[in-house]
């Protein structure tokens, strides 16, 4: 699974998809520009100790991205769409784009890509999501609709153990 985050601007959000990225073995793709920079505390903060162990890839623009992944299935999630994530087919390999806190992916790419736009349902007086919490919520209904392949889905505990 991927996560594209096209032009994001505050570090905390990117740093918080990182470490979700990490834990579910998700490629974590930015397109720039980003509103930060990647050594910037909030970003190493909210990422913790995880950010060295993600898959990170960084592109100028979102045409160098499509150049470098030219037939990439790309799910668009926007408040402005028809669909809602539940109603698609994710595939195991699927990026999911996500535009900037402010203003989202522009619309000259969505209504070239209206067919893979999806959203996640909300009360109309509300404009949107956190960015790190759209994120969480629609990458793992993709990876629930892939079984969390090669996920660990039991824990144990720390001190004591589950009765059998």
């Amino acid at each position: 699974m991927n996560i594209i985050l096209h032009q994001p601007e505050i570090p905390a959000n990117t740093g918080n998809i990182g470490r979700t990225c990490v834990a579910t073995g998700t490629s974590l793709h930015l397109i720039e520009p980003l509103g930060f920079r990647l050594t910037e505390k909030d970003l190493k903060r909210a990422g913790m100790d995880y950010w060295e162990h993600l898959d990170v890839h960084r592109y100028m623009n979102f045409e160098e991205f499509l150049s470098m992944h030219p037939r990439a299935k790309i799910w668009m999630a926007t408040t402005k769409a028809k669909h809602s994530y539940t109603e698609v087919e994710f595939g195991p390999d699927d990026f999911i784009m996500f535009g900037k806190e402010s203003a989202g992916i522009p619309e000259e790419i969505l209504v070239e890509n209206e067919e893979t736009c999806i959203r996640i349902p909300m009360l109309p007086q509300i404009r949107s999501l956190n960015l790190s919490n759209s994120v969480a919520i629609v990458l793992y209904e993709a990876l629930r609709q892939n079984n969390f392949n090669g996920m660990e889905t039991a824990g144990e505990l720390h001190r004591l153990h589950w009765k059998e």
